[in-house]
Formats: C-alpha cells, sequence, structure tokens
C-alpha cells in the first residue's frame, strides 16, 4: 500500500546513479535519489514537510489523492526546434 498523499512520478536520468522524482499535484516539489526505493522514502517525508511549510506559510494546499499512483519512466527531455 502506497503511504503518499500526492501521486509521483519517478525519471530515470543519464546518471545510474540518480533518479529524478516529483509529484504533479503537489506544485514545487522535486527531489533526486538514488533507487526507486529511495525516491519513494524520500518523498513520503517531503511532501509532509512540503505541506507544514504551505501551512506555515498561508499558502493553499492542493487536496490529498485519495488513490495517488506512481509512475516509473524515461527523463522527460526537451526537443529543439530545429
Amino acid at each position: 500500500m502506497l503511504e503518499l498523499s500526492y501521486s509521483l512520478i519517478i525519471e530515470a536520468t543519464d546518471n545510474p546513479l540518480f533518479f529524478s522524482f516529483f509529484s504533479p499535484e503537489l506544485e514545487s516539489f522535486t527531489r533526486v535519489g538514488h533507487s526507486i526505493e529511495d525516491c519513494t522514502y524520500k518523498a513520503r517525508w517531503g511532501m509532509e514537510e512540503r505541506v507544514g511549510l504551505l501551512i506555515e506559510q498561508g499558502l493553499p494546499v492542493p487536496e490529498g489523492n485519495p488513490n495517488p499512483e506512481i509512475v516509473i519512466r524515461n527523463e522527460a527531455r526537451l526537443r529543439k526546434a530545429v
């Protein structure tokens, strides 16, 4: 069972030692981990920390997702127009 309040996207990078991750539902939440397991662990605590900061700053907090998903994919890359 996922113990996350928001969905999570984990992206493999060109560097095999790092994965990046972010939540599409929790603005400005992005981090780096060394494995998929590390990313999910850091995401759980990081999301709680981010929500706490939003509350502390009096900013709106997005409603949690009752059915969060984790998506694992290759890093999205911006393509340059030629």
